[in-house]
């Protein structure tokens, strides 16, 4: 299977160009400016690279005076480069009952701890069974503390919220500021 096609597609080139009686140009060596499309094309050829439209919605079309494989080229590196900047962002849960004690409670603080570290968004919850929907109050409580907790290393994304049996909250890390 060949993968280019699809970007050889996204452009009308030279003589594909049709339906548009003028075009404006831009490009190196090129006098800017709206021309006929027989006389844009014959720059081109004259220039020995491709007219590329650029903007086909435009009105008159923008078409520019280069050398349509280098722009390709240049094209995917570019997204390549957004690509490989883009973080992907990894969302760790942590799991409480309405009644956890506190040495649960302080063993699961410090795994939230390391994942904000690392860099992670915590979302945590408490998870009410049968009856313990009594004890949502308690709930809300365990959370706020645990947010109030992670203070230094997490901002709150949204307060703890209820949602049939679970009740969450969700927490991101803190941008280390640079001095």
């Amino acid at each position: 299977m060949f993968y280019g096609k699809k970007n050889e597609d996204a452009h009308r080139v030279n003589e594909k160009i049709r339906g548009v009686r003028e075009v404006r140009l831009v490009g190196d060596n090129v006098t800017q400016g709206v021309y006929d499309i027989h006389r844009a094309l014959e720059i081109a050829e004259e220039q020995g690279l491709d007219l590329v439209e650029i903007s086909p919605t435009a009105v008159p079309p923008v078409c520019r005076v280069i050398d349509y494989q280098k722009f390709l080229y240049q094209q995917k590196k570019r997204e390549k480069e957004l690509k490989a900047k883009t973080t992907k962002v990894v969302l760790k849960e942590i799991r409480f009952g309405p009644q956890t004690d506190d040495h649960d409670y302080n063993f699961k603080l410090k795994h939230a701890q390391s994942f904000l570290k690392e860099g992670c968004k915590v979302k945590a919850y408490v998870f009410f069974k049968g009856r313990s929907i009594l004890f949502k109050e308690q709930g809300e409580v365990l959370l706020l503390r645990f947010a109030n907790d992670l203070e230094e290393y997490a901002k709150v994304d949204s307060l703890p919220k209820l949602e049939r049996k679970r009740m969450t909250i969700m927490l991101s890390p803190k941008t280390a500021v640079k001095k």
